[in-house]
């Protein structure tokens, strides 16, 4: 499956890109044209992300509000106490973050990674889109954001790791380099992984053209 470029990376210009990373990240706050998301990356109240790698914990699930998104009630119990223990089994087995594009081989059920999200989807209440935002909060070099907003710029509506995986890897890493070149340009910092550039600006691309399900234009 190929993966279609957002518009603003459609080009040999970064302008359009950066502009979109600048905008997305210096408006965090609240106001009319605020972009919450931008405390997703790095929203700590312990100020100990390193020592909660493998583990879920109430951080993430305000985390993932920022990207607006609700853990249920239900399901928030389970991440952090009725299931936590096999949930947390499977974040650790999928070992330490690394970049997605680094990984060789297509990623298949039996995947740790692959294998959490299943079991995240198995929550009442915790569809794709949240099982991403979570594995994202806890691997974000490694796993990408899957919504109906930036599948539908990358035209991944059905398939969203793998093509992320081979358009990442495809000409020597082309377009991991050019990323994380574009994170540099924008002045954001290193926490800030290439995947999650990357998402900022399909779904930039996505907002601006009213792509996707109403509550995915808002993060």
């Amino acid at each position: 499956m190929t993966l279609r470029l957002p518009t603003t990376l459609s080009t040999d210009s970064d302008a359009a890109a950066v502009a979109a990373l600048t905008r997305y990240y210096d408006r965090p706050y609240l106001g009319d044209d605020a972009y919450v998301g931008a405390h997703f990356d790095s929203w700590s109240s312990t100020g100990d992300r390193a020592g909660e790698a493998d583990r879920f914990t109430a951080d993430d699930l305000v985390a993932v509000t920022f990207l607006s998104v609700q853990i249920p009630p239900t399901a928030a119990r389970a991440v952090l106490h009725t299931r936590a223990e096999a949930l947390n089994a499977l974040l650790a087995a999928v070992g330490p973050d690394r970049d997605l594009v680094d990984e060789p081989d297509p990623l298949t059920p039996g995947w740790p990674a692959w294998d959490l999200e299943t079991a995240l989807w198995a929550l009442p209440g915790i569809g794709r889109t949240k099982a991403t935002k979570l594995i994202a909060r806890k691997r974000p070099r490694l796993y990408p954001i899957w919504d109906s907003v930036v599948s539908q710029v990358l035209g991944t509506e059905r398939s969203h790791l793998n093509p992320v995986r081979e358009a990442l890897r495809a000409d020597d890493g082309a377009l991991h380099n050019r990323l994380e070149s574009l994170r540099g340009e924008a002045g954001l910092p290193e926490e800030i992984s290439a995947l999650r550039v990357f998402d900022v600006i399909a779904w930039m691309d996505g907002k601006n053209r009213r792509l996707g399900e109403s509550s995915d234009l808002e993060r």
